[in-house]
């Protein structure tokens, strides 16, 4: 595995105020202003400077001048990292404090604990503190660390070997995390926890985690704002895993009889849903207002004198009154609504949701000052103890009765991940219905390809005139065509019409494009030639015998490919000692001996499968597909599979020089192909001796010589 070191700064105050990934974007632009000139100096700061993030669009060149002027006074000074880091704060202060920020801090987590960039909520930490020991106390290997105390810093403590977070995805979503693969040692040396952390960072944008700005060096120093921003929406997935049809098909009562609006009922995101099914409720039980966030909306309103609605001083959860008054009445009184004082009103809430056997999410402050994950949270637990939902209702057959192709839902959700992973503004959480505007697809083919997408005639939702959703589907069409996808007598309209066999056939050739891009980028030969499917095989099974294993393939649909071993011996071959062979099984046919042997078999299978993907995920690849289509072998979720290997392996064997241009932050946060952050910077000892091997067994192929061309200027973006 590779030691990824990070970049590291004399100063640890001033290490403390980046992420890595902020840190390398920030070293990557200093060090191509250095390159120009062999140094740097006062003078080349602004126009370098006017171009970050957070000053862009809010300081000009002249501004950040006339700003450094005031701290040297001869502009042909020589400037360093560390003081050009020093200065880029102090512009950040500038710049908030220009645009008023201090007051309107958006920042995820608001509170008591404090750095000059970012801030920690420390009932937020408490919460998730009590949740990890609520969830996780009778775990085998962490039950000796736990419970945690909320008042220390435990929990930041404990992260740092990687093995938390990843039992916590397994909560959150069961199975998505082969145990097996987890380094459980006690004492773990840097390669084993930081194999713990990519594994950990790659697992959790599986489940749909936005990790684009954490890196696993963050982790490793349990840097508290991201660790708890991470954990934050691992347990949001959670706590929100019920809000579907598919899930709770009771949900279909919230809609009328229209099947249209049971369609857009299967479009909402899982927060929107809850909202829907709170107001419903409310709305039963007499409430007046509408409910439309986790934050003020939850705290008591009162009405003007002019008719709008105001926010009253105090604050008291009427909202919350009135809905656990609608479901639980036998738990419920008078008492709480007609309980004056705010504080103590919030206190009867909680003992009446504690009666339903809800978790104490949150406290009665929490519900006066109104923090939105943590009402979320709250919200989320009551409706997975009482619902208040029919269960005995026509509607519920019709959404039961509603075709679910498993192989289609099993695509829709690898794309919608990949989608996500790649850190664009809009976030996926229905991929066909998401996609029929046109934008999401515009924003992914301007990542993918950038500089492609024409903005001027592209329509920004929400979008009210159906003429503009077809325009913006043209325009994707015609960069597919553009990029030789195959796309024979389709047209914008299929996608607006939420043709979903196009949408996935579309989407898979954007997947395509993108890691064979990925690929061809990286170049360290130079014979100009395209990357192809029957490369990456030819790749993988040179891969394979240069070991001394037997294994081949004949192509990505190779029924031999479902034991999973052929994989084994590849993950092998890249890297010896990722590899546990103890723990694996033969995955052998045996349907002829039986039901019995063959039901083993299929488990041996998924096991392997299992095993496989964590594995992957722990090397250093972001992959999105199922256990299921390894052992049905999926010939589209075989090749990003193969392609993530292929990438990763070539990535760790670049020659140094080109290492920098390799390590490009904006890249391994955005690429769904990638090493979450690591693997182009150091190496830990590799038993397979793979360099020389690389260079023979992938001679034919071409890769290009230029830094990736789907690096972009936004790629910092805040997790």
């Amino acid at each position: 595995m590779s030691g990824f070191v990070g970049v590291l700064v004399s100063d640890p105050w001033l290490q403390s105020q980046f992420t890595q990934v902020e840190l390398r974007g920030l070293k990557s632009k200093f060090l191509s202003a250095k390159r120009e000139s062999s140094h740097v100096t006062v003078k080349d700061l602004p126009p370098l400077m006017a171009k970050l993030k957070g000053l862009n669009d809010v300081l000009t060149a002249e501004e950040i001048g006339t700003i450094l002027g005031e701290s040297y006074q001869d502009d042909s000074q020589e400037i360093e990292f560390e003081s050009f880091l020093r200065e880029y704060l102090k512009l950040q202060s500038r710049s908030g404090a220009k645009l008023g920020s201090t007051k309107n801090s958006s920042s995820f987590l608001k509170a008591t604990t404090t750095t000059l960039l970012h801030t920690i909520n420390e009932s937020e930490k408490s919460s998730y503190v009590a949740h990890i020991n609520s969830y996780l106390g009778e775990d085998p290997f962490l039950k000796k660390y736990l419970p945690l105390d909320p008042a220390t810093n435990d929990l930041f403590n404990l992260v740092r070997d990687g093995v938390l977070l990843c039992k916590l995805i397994n909560v959150a979503v069961p199975g998505t995390i082969d145990e097996r693969a987890i380094n459980t040692k006690r004492v773990l040396n840097p390669w084993e926890r930081n194999e713990n952390h990519t594994l950990c960072l790659n697992s959790a944008k599986a489940i749909g985690c936005t990790v684009v700005n954490i890196g696993t060096q963050d982790l490793v120093e349990g840097r508290p704002h991201l660790v708890l921003g991470l954990i934050s929406q691992i347990i949001k997935i959670q706590l929100l895993a019920d809000l579907n049809l598919k899930k709770t098909p009771q949900l279909v009562e919230l809609v009328e009889d229209d099947n249209k609006d049971v369609e857009e009922l299967m479009s909402l995101a899982p927060e929107k849903m809850l909202l829907k099914w709170m107001n419903f409720h409310l709305k039963k039980a007499g409430y007046k207002k509408t409910v439309s966030n986790f934050s003020s909306d939850v705290k008591s309103i009162g009405c003007s004198a002019s008719g709008k609605n105001e926010f009253l001083h105090h604050q008291d959860g009427e909202a919350y009154a009135y809905l656990l008054n609608a479901l639980a009445p036998e738990h419920s009184s008078t008492t709480t609504l007609d309980t004056k004082d705010p504080n103590e009103r919030a206190k009867m809430i909680l003992e009446q949701a504690e009666k339903l056997d809800c978790k104490r999410y949150l406290t009665p402050k929490d519900i006066i000052e109104g923090s939105p994950n943590l009402n979320l949270a709250f919200v989320a637990q009551i409706f997975q103890h009482r619902n208040g939902l029919s269960t005995d209702n026509k509607k519920i057959a019709f959404a039961q009765s509603t075709p679910d192709d498993v192989l289609i839902s099993r695509e829709e959700r690898a794309f919608r991940l990949w989608i996500n992973s790649l850190g664009i503004v809009t976030y996926v959480n229905n991929l066909f219905e998401d996609v029929r505007n046109g934008w999401v697809l515009l924003e992914v083919l301007d990542k993918i390809s950038p500089g492609s997408v024409n903005w001027k005639q592209a329509s920004k939702p929400p979008i009210k005139m159906p003429f503009r959703k077809v325009e913006n589907c043209n325009q994707v069409i015609k960069l597919g065509k553009q990029l030789k996808f195959s796309l024979v007598n389709v047209a914008g309209n299929d996608i607006v019409q939420g043709n979903k066999k196009l949408i996935l056939a579309f989407l898979w050739q954007l997947m395509r494009f993108n890691i064979l891009q990925l690929l061809k980028n990286l170049r360290f030969h130079s014979q100009e030639k395209e990357i192809s499917d029957a490369d990456i095989l030819n790749w993988a099974n040179s891969k394979v015998k240069a070991s001394g294993k037997t294994s081949q393939i004949e192509s990505f649909k190779d029924r031999n490919l479902s034991n999973g071993i052929f994989f084994l011996e590849l993950l092998s071959a890249v890297e010896a000692r990722v590899v546990n062979w103890k723990l694996v099984t033969k995955g052998e046919d045996g349907a002829l001996f039986g039901f019995y042997l063959f039901t083993c078999c299929e488990e041996e299978k998924k096991l392997n499968a299992t095993y496989i993907i964590s594995v992957a995920r722990k090397l250093g690849c972001s992959v999105f597909l199922l256990p299921e289509d390894i052992m049905e072998v999926n010939q589209k979720m075989i090749l990003t599979l193969t392609a993530s290997i292929m990438y990763w392996s070539l990535q760790k064997q670049q020659p140094a020089g080109q290492s920098e241009a390799s390590d490009n932050s904006e890249l391994s946060a955005e690429t769904p192909e990638i090493p979450s952050e690591d693997s182009a910077s150091q190496k830990a000892p590799s038993s397979d001796g793979e360099g020389s091997a690389v260079a023979e067994s992938i001679s034919n192929l071409s890769i290009d010589d230029a830094t990736s061309s789907t690096s972009v200027e936004n790629g910092n973006e805040t997790a």
